[in-house]
């Protein structure tokens, strides 16, 4: 081969690297700026969430349109439980509250041992605390079945998120859009449907 030939093909072979650089260099930058920022996710881009770790009876918060929404995976007996206090609910069918159509039922869930639910008290916005312990170590007396606690006025709510009657929160607590991905990954914010509320 000649110095001639083989000069054009070594520029060829550094023309072409430096034209796969400058390609990766801008489909990085592109391929990025497909994924929701945070700014786009705190405005309500659907949020993934990893129950694989979570044990029976454990809690998880992750955040979704700036609200904290809490997964909480229930033992078989808080679902047990959520039978026999149904007559101490303000909507046990939860007929007044916001909730897309397929967790309307006892359990409100898609998966009964998962509630999946926003974590804010429906009267005035506060934090609702975790008393998942049923009876006397919850500190709620002995009928207490598990549930939360609103600190700010006292409403109170079981394993599904029902609030009892005669409390400051008008309704149950709301179940944001979401649908499974596996049989570990969530998606919070999109149902599939087109809900997104």
């Amino acid at each position: 081969m000649s110095d001639i030939a083989q000069d054009r093909r070594n520029l060829l072979i550094a023309t072409s690297a430096a034209g796969a650089v400058a390609a990766a260099a801008t489909a990085v930058p592109f391929v990025a700026s497909l994924t929701p920022s945070e700014r786009a996710r705190a405005a309500g881009a659907p949020v993934e969430a990893d129950v694989g770790k979570l044990q029976p009876g454990e809690m998880m918060t992750v955040e979704w349109r700036g609200k904290p929404v809490w997964i909480l995976r229930r033992t078989p007996e808080m679902l047990a439980g959520l039978a026999g206090h149904e007559d101490r609910l303000a909507d046990p069918g939860s007929a007044d509250s916001l909730q897309p159509d397929y967790t309307v039922s006892r359990h409100r869930s898609i998966n009964d041992e998962y509630l999946v639910v926003i974590g804010i008290c429906t009267h005035l916005g506060c934090s609702p605390s975790e008393k998942l312990q049923p009876g006397k170590a919850s500190g709620l007396g002995e009928d207490w079945p598990g549930g939360f606690l609103c600190p700010c006025h006292g409403s109170i709510f079981d394993l599904a998120g029902r609030v009892f009657r005669h409390q400051p929160a008008p309704t149950n607590l709301e179940i944001p859009p979401h649908k499974w991905l596996s049989a570990t990954k969530l998606l919070i914010g999109d149902d599939g449907s087109g809900n997104t509320a």
